[in-house]
């Protein structure tokens, strides 16, 4: 059965459910020499494209910073032909221009879209991490990154023209209302709905919806908790999270970041149970909810994040409306590995994922600083508590590799 398609917004492009993100298949983080990439490596990645092509997944997104993704899929784009695809990468904004777009060239060329022959086109280019105002700037300042995107695309090298980002609400809600960019890349999740305003935002300009990364960075959905296969049963978690995303209004397609041709087998089945979703997912999500308020109480629930202050705001740059959220997936549904790769992102994610962990507690920064920037808390007196069994849980391990796909 082919893959459903939906509208993706003011592009006018038939996009379907199901995208083919390009983080999982790469061989490396790093960008490494043609001779370094290996035939294994290669095999998969044409074994996994192959079976996007036959599957319907029609859009492939990858980006200039996913270590060998672009080049490997240049090799093989050609080999693996679909007259139905759109290709799509991410390029950071840059402070010069010119550096832009000396990126933006690599890209093609990476992906080989300037061999002879070849269409020498993306379908789609997002501005890659819109994550502080600074990155905003740079994109829509007069003679600025989206000018350089807008003039490739005016020159027919480039479709349409959106973004990314990691970014908190306001600033994601800055640049929908910008209307300067055509659709979003953008973390939504059963895990994560604080974006909710995004997406109807984006619906409001038109803007076609593109969401990220949402069984790795939705749970590490590939290797769940069993608490979260119990909670889930008889779907298995990957099929839910995907099932509820696609069935909340304005969102047009989720990220598939396949490892494996086998990869694709939960999402497929979940989009053939798409149109049984309204029976399907309520007895799921009322038992997750159940367990959440068993584990963490309806008083709790209501109120854990009122008068929180930002990280910039609290001593040692304690994230703490991260740490907390964590608490609540540990506790509720036992999401420990995923946990312990978020807070070890903490203090190493940079603008990707801002904010320190809770290791200097007790050592650089002492309890009663900690509850002099949480008088408008009602667990005040809970939370360092609660940070330190975080610490205790999750401390010591090294952050996972981040990128935007995430």
């Amino acid at each position: 059965m082919p893959i459903p398609t939906r509208r993706f917004g003011r592009t006018e492009l038939a996009m379907p459910l199901l995208s083919l993100g390009g983080m999982r298949f790469q061989q490396s983080w790093s960008d490494l020499p043609a001779d370094q990439i290996s035939p294994e490596s290669q095999a998969n990645l044409r074994s996994t494209l192959e079976r996007a092509v036959a599957s319907g997944l029609h859009h492939i997104e990858t980006a200039r910073h996913y270590g060998t993704s672009e080049r490997q899929l240049g090799w093989l784009l050609p080999e693996c032909p679909d007259p139905e695809r759109l290709l799509q990468t991410k390029l950071p904004p840059q402070a010069d221009p010119l550096r832009f777009e000396a990126e933006l060239r690599l890209s093609f060329e990476r992906l080989g879209l300037n061999r002879p022959g070849a269409l020498g086109r993306i379908d789609l280019l997002s501005i890659h991490g819109i994550n502080q105002p600074k990155h905003l700037d740079q994109a829509l300042r007069p003679g600025g990154c989206l000018e350089v995107a807008r003039r490739w695309q005016d020159e027919g090298r480039i479709g349409s023209v959106g973004f990314s980002t990691h970014g908190p609400l306001p600033l994601i809600l800055e640049a929908i209302e910008s209307d300067r960019f055509d659709y979003i890349n953008l973390h939504w999740y059963l895990i994560r709905q604080d974006n909710a305003a995004a997406i109807a935002a984006a619906n409001r300009h038109d803007m076609g919806v593109f969401l990220i990364s949402p069984t790795d960075k939705g749970g590490h959905l590939h290797h769940p908790s069993e608490r979260l296969l119990e909670l889930c049963a008889p779907w298995h978690p990957i099929v839910v999270n995907d099932l509820f995303c696609l069935s909340w209004p304005g969102v047009h397609t989720i990220s598939v970041g396949a490892a494996r041709p086998s990869d694709f087998d939960l999402h497929l089945q979940a989009v053939g149970l798409l149109g049984q979703a309204p029976e399907l997912l309520p007895p799921v999500l009322e038992r997750l909810e159940r367990a959440r308020l068993e584990r963490l109480g309806e008083a709790w629930l209501a109120s854990w994040h009122q008068g929180l202050p930002a990280w910039q705001d609290t001593p040692g740059g304690i994230n703490l409306p991260t740490l907390l959220w964590l608490h609540n997936l540990l506790q509720a549904w036992d999401l420990e590995a995923y946990g312990r790769a978020r807070y070890g992102l903490l203090g190493s994610g940079g603008h990707w994922f801002p904010g320190a962990n809770a290791d200097a507690l007790d050592d650089t920064v002492s309890e009663a600083e900690l509850l002099a920037v949480l008088g408008e808390s009602p667990w005040a007196e809970a939370i360092p508590p609660i940070l330190r069994e975080l610490r205790q849980r999750l401390g010591g391990a090294p952050g996972q590799r981040l990128s935007s796909a995430d």
